[in-house]
């Protein structure tokens, strides 16, 4: 079938390569920077909710270059070893979170390492990784790069540790320090390298169950009612904060409920039907199969004018600390049993939050320790414990220039009872 509704459209976008800084250089003397957020997508309206069917897991992150052999091994004492797999979360210390220092423009990788490192679950995985054998291996290795620093903020009582190595790690893969750089994007960068060069293939099922959402895409031919289904999987759910008419939604259960809700093509929207031969109207709609342990929320709070100026919504949007997706769902707008939906409760970890304008601004996060129950704000190489009307203050306001707003929204499956 042709037709815009099956056109997968939300590929990861490729950062542009260039050389990384030497680390000696980038560790002498780099001081806090703030960051920008580059957004993507020419999305508004009508347009932007026939492009919701955009699959998020498509694997677009590839190595230039294969992994080069080295004939010279890397030193591996055994006790390091045993340490490095005996690591498990950042989340499971008792003594004060820690910080990472921005080392070029950073804020942004830096409060996805922490909602990464903060999460037991992903850690879990990340400690039963194979270790690299040979030195070139080890330095190309994002998972071993990523267990390396969560040692380093592991070992000691320090303030914030310098994630320099990892961002060396990550310049191999067209991640470059310097530049400005999209939370959501860069999330699904930084998972499909980790989920390539993981090694094992459980530990690689494990991630995807850890992370994946299960859809099933509908397509209706309003003529003759043929009917096409296909299954597909997301890592984030894309939300618009404005419906078709440009109007706000006003939380974000109206912005699930709007997202799954079935759309009309019609137009120059219509799809070629098979049994017709012609194009005709169909209706499009997405039902939900399966969430996974972590879910990871993208709000959309962008939008194109005519100009072509990027403008940032900072409206205000709430979100709750406990979510149930098959109370705000229909039974239409799911295709799961009575044993998958109960299972959909959720409690908020963390928020991944944005301040400023499209033109530059700055990232944070919010993350609540999974065994502390406790708020934690990570601005770089600052950590404070907060409230969780410290958190609130991220659902954003209009009337502020530099608002902070929540971007990423990053909850956990409630363990059932």
């Amino acid at each position: 079938m042709k037709g815009k509704a099956w056109k997968t459209n939300m590929h990861t976008r490729e950062v542009s390569a260039s050389a990384c800084p030497d680390i000696e250089a980038l560790s002498a003397g780099l001081s806090v920077l703030l960051c920008t957020i580059l957004f993507m997508g020419k999305r508004s309206g009508r347009q932007e909710r026939s492009k919701k069917l955009e699959l998020a897991q498509s694997e677009t992150m590839k190595a230039g270059a294969d992994v080069q052999n080295s004939n010279k091994e890397a030193e591996e004492p055994k006790a390091k070893d045993q340490r490095l797999m005996s690591l498990f979360g950042v989340a499971d210390l008792k003594n004060e979170a820690i910080g990472l220092y921005n080392v070029g423009q950073s804020c942004c990788l830096n409060s996805l390492l922490q909602v990464f490192l903060m999460n037991i679950h992903f850690t879990g995985i990340l400690r039963r990784i194979m270790i690299p054998r040979h030195a070139a291996q080890m330095r190309r290795n994002v998972p071993y790069q990523m267990l390396l620093l969560l040692e380093e903020m592991q070992r000691g009582k320090r303030k914030a540790v310098f994630p320099t190595a990892f961002a060396h790690c990550l310049s191999a893969y067209r991640v470059k320090l310097f530049v400005q750089h999209d939370a959501a994007q860069l999330f699904l960068t930084l998972w499909n390298v980790i989920k390539m060069q993981m090694g094992k293939p459980e530990l690689v099922e494990e991630l995807s169950d850890l992370y994946t959402i299960s859809v099933q895409e509908h397509l209706a031919c309003q003529k003759c009612s043929l009917e096409t289904k296909r299954n597909s999987s997301m890592l984030t759910l894309p939300l618009p904060v404005l419906d078709s008419n440009s109007h706000k939604l006003k939380t974000l259960e109206d912005c699930l409920q709007y997202f799954f809700h079935p759309e009309e093509l019609t137009d120059h929207n219509m799809c070629f039907c098979e049994q017709c031969g012609r194009k005709t109207p169909f209706l499009q709609s997405l039902k939900l199969v399966h969430l996974p342990k972590t879910l990871t929320i993208h709000l959309k709070r962008f939008c194109f004018e005519k100009s072509a100026y990027i403008h940032k919504l900072s409206h205000y949007l709430p979100f709750p600390q406990d979510l149930d997706f098959s109370a705000v769902l229909t039974e239409d707008q799911c295709q799961a049993d009575d044993n998958e939906k109960a299972a959909w409760q959720y409690e908020l970890f963390a928020v991944v939050a944005h301040s400023g304008s499209t033109s530059y601004g700055h990232y944070c996060a919010y993350i609540r320790s999974l065994t502390e129950c406790k708020w934690y704000c990570f601005n770089d190489s600052e950590v404070c414990q907060v409230s969780w009307d410290d958190v609130k203050c991220t659902y954003g306001h209009s009337n502020l220039y530099w608002a902070e707003t929540a971007y990423l929204l990053i909850y956990m499956k409630k363990q059932l009872q």
